[in-house]
This record gives structure tokens, C-alpha cells and sequence, in this order.
């Protein structure tokens, strides 16, 4: 808002001064705060695979035991217990592999420690999956926020909901325990170890077949396609995690906010006055941000936003490119 004080023709009078207005020559809008949906997504680059391997964790503290299982003869279709983890002597959780994926390799020794969320059994699905590489800074971003995931086939079908497989960590080679020996020769008539199963024939000491032990992963995240999306091997896709959402809250345009994400201030109008208010920050899509306290929704702001103080080099810290600062 700009504001004139009339002078008499011929007369020598200054205007008057009030620090409360915007200075001479300076263009000032205002916005109202409004009420909007918001939600932050990250997207990423994937790819269609066969039989992708993806990683289980520990939810609980403790100490991780390995089970001995049948392996299967077919795809699985239903879970299978392949591990343990006591606390002390207590068992505090069971990890299985899931219905329609295949044991694929020990992360840890047997009888280790091993802390929540911590990799310890590799698994492979059996069947199409869409596998997206993560950066190490988008990790933290994801990790809580896997309920949530679209994926894109690039050319192909889609958006179509994703469901994720295991955890985003990284994962080390998993390794498939030997059979231990049998003096007696029984091997073919006797339960292999976890994921194992006798030679041909089930003769002593000849070459053990079954799982091929998974190799190491990076960060990277699975998921799989309902039943009816058409998928081909190798085709690109770009998976999408909403990784927060905020409904009908308070959000003013980014222009009218000085500040940085978490902590900001604006201006608000009342009148011909203004006065600098500090509010909370929440999400921001670019376009508008979320004012998570401060405001009560009544009220008018200027456009843009107040400057901050100057920092150590004498520059203000008005403008900023930080998510929900101008």
C-alpha cells in the first residue's frame, strides 16, 4: 500500500513520516490467509524388474537366531518364518519372508546383535517389481512415509498405487548357510537349513543347489503392481512417495513469508499499519506454505514479506530459497 500526504499548492511542507508504512516508491499487495490440503512428495527414478531382492528388518533390539525351514517347491503362498530375535531370553519377534517371495540370504551371523531396523534377511519376490535407486539425503525423507507410494510406467500404465517390499536400507551380500554334514549319509531324508536343499540324487558331500545368495543393494526402495498393470521387464517408471500431508491448515503464498522452514515471520496489515509477526512454518508445495501457528486465519499480510535483520556480512536475510521462505 502506498500512502500520499496532500500538500497545499505553493506551500513548503514535508510529508509526514511514519515508520509503520511501506517507504515511498515501494509496490505492496497483500494476501489473505486461506485454508488448503497440502502434501510434500518425492519422486524417483525406477525401473521394472524380475524377481527384485529387497531387505527385512529387525523391528526390536536383541539377539537375531536363524531357523531351519523347508525350502519351498514352488512360489510361496504364504509367509515363512526364517529368523528369531530374543531379548535375553525372552522371544521378542518373529521375521518372516513374505507369501510369493523366496528366502534369499542371511545379512548378519547367526547369533548376532542387532539393533531395530537393521537388515537381517534378504528376500527375493518372485514376479515383476519396480525397483528406484534413493539417494543417501532422501533417505530420511522416505523412511517414515512408505504408505504411500504411486508409480508411473513411463509410456505405460499408470499412476496405480505401489506396494513397498521390506525396507529402503541398504544391504550387505546375503549368504546362504551350508548344510552341515552328516556322517550317517542321511542328508536326503533330513530337513536342509534354512533355504538349502540335498544335491541330486541326495548323495553326501555332492554340490549343494537352492537359492543364489543375494548380492549387495544400495538404498534403494521395491514395490509391486496390482495384479491387472501390465508390466515389461526393464521399462522405466517413476515411483512417487507422499512423504507428509496436512489437511485444511492455514497457508499463506511463499512471497508473503520471510524466513527459513520450521521458523518465519510476515507482516500484517491492519489499516495503513503493519507489524511483523513471527509464525511456525509447516509444508510447502512452492507456490503456497503452510502456517502451522502465529495466525488465527483472520488476518491480511504484505506482499512481499518483511526483511530480515542483516546478517555479519550487512545483507538481509529477506529473501531465501529454503521450502516455506520467500
Amino acid at each position: 500500500m502506498v500512502t500520499a500526504v496532500a500538500t497545499a499548492c505553493g506551500g513548503s511542507e514535508k510529508p509526514e513520516s511514519n515508520p509503520e508504512l511501506a517507504p515511498r516508491g515501494t509496490t505492496v499487495t497483500t494476501a489473505k490467509v486461506t485454508r488448503q490440503s497440502l502434501t510434500n512428495k518425492v519422486s524417483l527414478s525406477g525401473k521394472v524388474t524380475m524377481n527384485p531382492v529387497f531387505g527385512l528388518v529387525t523391528p526390536v533390539n536383541g539377539e537375531v537366531r536363524y531357523l531351519e525351514f523347508e525350502p519351498p517347491k514352488g512360489t510361496p503362498t504364504k509367509a515363512t518364518k526364517v529368523a528369531q530375535v530374543f531379548s535375553g531370553s525372552r522371544l521378542a519377534s518373529t521375521i518372516s519372508v513374505p507369501a510369493k517371495s523366496t528366502f534369499s540370504g542371511r545379512l548378519v551371523e547367526d547369533r548376532s546383535s542387532v539393533t531395530a531396523g537393521m537388515p537381517v534377511v534378504s528376500a527375493r519376490y518372485a514376479g515383476y517389481g519396480i525397483v528406484a535407486e534413493i539417494d543417501g539425503d532422501q533417505a530420511y525423507k522416505l523412511s517414515g512415509a512408505l504408505s504411500s507410494v504411486e508409480a508411473q510406467i513411463t509410456n505405460g500404465p499408470g499412476p496405480f498405487p505401489c506396494s513397498v517390499l521390506g525396507t529402503i536400507a541398504a544391504m550387505p551380500a546375503g549368504s546362504i548357510p551350508a548344510p552341515e554334514p552328516d556322517p550317517a549319509g542321511e542328508d536326503a531324508k533330513k530337513t536342509q537349513p534354512s533355504g538349502t536343499k540335498p544335491a541330486p540324487g541326495g548323495k553326501p558331500g555332492g554340490t549343494q543347489t537352492g537359492p543364489t545368495p543375494s548380492e549387495p543393494t544400495g538404498l534403494r526402495l521395491v514395490c509391486t503392481a496390482p495384479t491387472d498393470v501390465k508390466m515389461i521387464n526393464g521399462s522405466a517408471a517413476t515411483v512417487e512417495v507422499v512423504t507428509d500431508r496436512a489437511t485444511n491448515t492455514l497457508v499463506l503464498p511463499v512471497e508473503a513469508v520471510a524466513g527459513t522452514s520450521g521458523r518465519g515471520k510476515v507482516d500484517v496489515v491492519t489499516g495503513g499499519s503493519r507489524r511483523t509477526v513471527e509464525v511456525e512454518l509447516g509444508l510447502t508445495d512452492g507456490k503456497v506454505v503452510e502456517i502451522k501457528s502465529g495466525l488465527t486465519g483472520d488476518e491480511t499480510v504484505a506482499v512481499p514479506g518483511p526483511n530480515l535483520p542483516a546478517g555479519p556480512g550487512g545483507k538481509s536475510g529477506g529473501s531465501s530459497s529454503a521450502p516455506g521462505s520467500r
